[in-house]
């Protein structure tokens, strides 16, 4: 008899189980999925009292500002995709710049060596913020809710304080000793004893500055209190960041990178976003192979999308950068023929050795720390976007008084050809750093339709990992069948030419498989986590969340 209730009482959490996971499919009017879920709570309210896709993703980017320090932020920048429910696609170029005062050599010694971090952890590792520019332009175009009702979301988190997951109090417990070194006298996410879970922080100075962008808008950061409280804190350690140079920030529109991967379109970031191309270029090369006969993560897979992205980052070293100030040879890159001829190379037999593989040529032509988050409304408006402050915390160093931190992007210029930043990325005059200038990312936000319908909005944080784990999510999903947060979850790998190695996840790849590609000569490194994606699904049934579990990222829906 105890056998029989035990069976049934298995029987019913595993219906329960299917139940729940089936409910997950069929939020009908919206759906938000970011890094944390008091920021994702606040976008869903937005969503609820009316408000679109865009105002829910301006709430979310100021809430994520104050309960997700590692990556959101005020004093940072980003790219965000938009595709609206009639079709209309636009992306937004909120990425910081470099200040009137950067030089191309600014981080070399008298010997015109690399200065070892000075591109990482000082005052002059800041480029001029963009976030709340672009928020505020994202608003100005396409949101439907009062600013105020947007920001206020955020004042609250930041005033009253909200309980702390593990990982966040870990996270910060980490860098106690660098936050205290970088930031004398100031006290912000420190305290005696260790932070655990369920400790309510409370970011008072925070708070201040966000009630003025609030109450002032682009005003409330670019000038008054906020901008002297920046430029005073640039002055405390030699950093280039003027009044001037925060007067003169703005973020720009620019035409989506438009492209297609079978019957599915995608709509992807231009530059100085790498990622859309190298997107693009990644799901090219492989569309002429039968990756869902190969299957999922078997050798054949693997080889031959590594090999796609050795040659897509070859490409990335020489010809990506800002196309304000570099003439960027997008038709050329994403020629069709241009990306079969780089995989004619390509042989079964053997892995090609990175050092043999060069960037192409055409005739006539010479984070991790960050954070995405995808928000669908009600209408099927839809919003991707990835924002940062590079390295986690960014350069570790807050304001002094506005209690929010200053990114490390300089760090994302090219220093020096041939020498790598902190991701191990190569650059060349592209990528050199110039005043004004926008330094190249890997950030991919990206929406996906098919036959004119939302299908997908996704993208994810990771540095230099961003578009092979975005890349390797759309193929989950597309070749392999796998619902949206199985193919989120699904373990990575990754591979960008230099260094000639494949860094896999622990259990991505089976023994089997891997002694195949040691055989073949690729190079094997087992490693921690990579990426973090969140994404949306559109299903017959409503909206599918993936939410990565690789952190504390949400998927809430309504």
């Amino acid at each position: 008899m105890y056998r029989k209730w035990y069976f049934l009482g298995a029987c019913l959490l595993i219906v329960n189980y299917v139940n729940a996971q089936s409910d997950q499919n069929k939020y009908q009017n919206g759906m938000v999925v970011c890094a944390y879920p008091d920021a994702a709570n606040v976008g869903v309210e937005i969503l609820k009292k009316g408000g679109n896709a865009v105002d829910a993703a301006v709430a979310v980017q100021f809430a994520l500002a104050v309960v997700h320090p590692q990556a959101g932020n005020l004093g940072g920048g980003g790219f965000m995709v938009f595709r609206s429910a009639k079709g209309e696609a636009n992306t937004l170029d909120f990425r910081e710049k470099a200040p009137a005062l950067a030089t191309t050599n600014m981080y070399l010694d008298t010997a015109g060596d690399v200065i070892p971090d000075m591109s990482l952890a000082t005052h002059q590792a800041s480029g001029v913020p963009g976030s709340v520019d672009g928020m505020v332009e994202a608003h100005k175009k396409y949101g439907k809710l009062k600013w105020p009702q947007l920001v206020q979301p955020a004042i609250n988190l930041a005033k009253n304080g909200f309980k702390m997951t593990a990982r966040l109090a870990a996270d910060i417990n980490r860098v106690h000793d660098t936050f205290i070194k970088m930031n004398p006298g100031k006290g912000y996410l420190v305290k005696a004893e260790p932070w655990k879970e369920g400790d309510v922080l409370i970011q008072t100075d925070l708070a201040k500055t966000l009630q003025l962008i609030r109450d002032n808008g682009r005003a409330g950061f670019y000038a008054g209190k906020t901008a002297d409280a920046i430029v005073a804190e640039m002055k405390t350690g030699n950093g280039l960041i003027s009044k001037t140079d925060l007067a003169n920030y703005h973020a720009v529109w620019r035409k989506a990178i438009k492209s297609t991967y079978k019957q599915y379109a995608i709509f992807t970031m231009p530059p100085p976003s790498s990622g859309g191309i190298a997107l693009v270029q990644l799901l090219k090369s492989v569309e002429p192979y039968p990756l869902h006969r190969f299957g999922h993560n078997t050798d054949s897979t693997v080889s031959v999308m590594v090999e796609a992205e050795r040659r897509v980052y070859a490409d990335r070293s020489k010809y990506l950068g800002d196309p304000d100030f570099y003439e960027v040879p997008v038709d050329s890159l994403l020629r069709p023929a241009y990306i079969k001829a780089r995989m004619n190379s390509f042989s079964w037999d053997a892995a090609t050795p990175s050092s043999s593989i060069q960037p192409g040529s055409f005739a006539g032509y010479e984070s991790d720390q960050t954070t995405h988050y995808s928000i669908v409304d009600k209408e099927g408006n839809a919003v991707a976007i990835t924002t940062t402050l590079n390295g986690t915390f960014g350069s570790k160093i807050f304001v002094g008084g506005a209690g929010f931190l200053l990114n490390n992007e300089m760090d994302d210029f090219s220093s020096k050809p041939g020498v790598p930043n902190m991701y191990g990325l190569l650059g060349g005059k592209a990528n050199a750093i110039q005043p004004n200038k926008r330094m190249l990312s890997c950030m991919t936000p990206t929406i996906i339709t098919k036959d004119g319908k939302l299908f997908m909005v996704v993208g994810t944080p990771g540095g230099s990992t961003i578009m092979t784990s975005v890349y390797q999510t759309i193929l989950n999903v597309i070749e392999f069948n796998m619902s949206m947060q199985d193919a989120v979850t699904a373990k990575r790998f990754h591979s960008q030419w230099m260094p000639d190695k494949v860094d896999i996840e622990r259990g991505a790849l089976d023994a089997a498989t891997i002694n195949k590609l040691d055989q073949k000569g690729y190079k094997i490194v087992a490693g921690g986590n990579i990426g973090r994606v969140d994404a949306i699904l559109k299903t017959k049934d409503g909206y599918q969340g993936g939410a990565d579990p690789r952190g504390d990222d949400t998927a809430i829906g309504w």
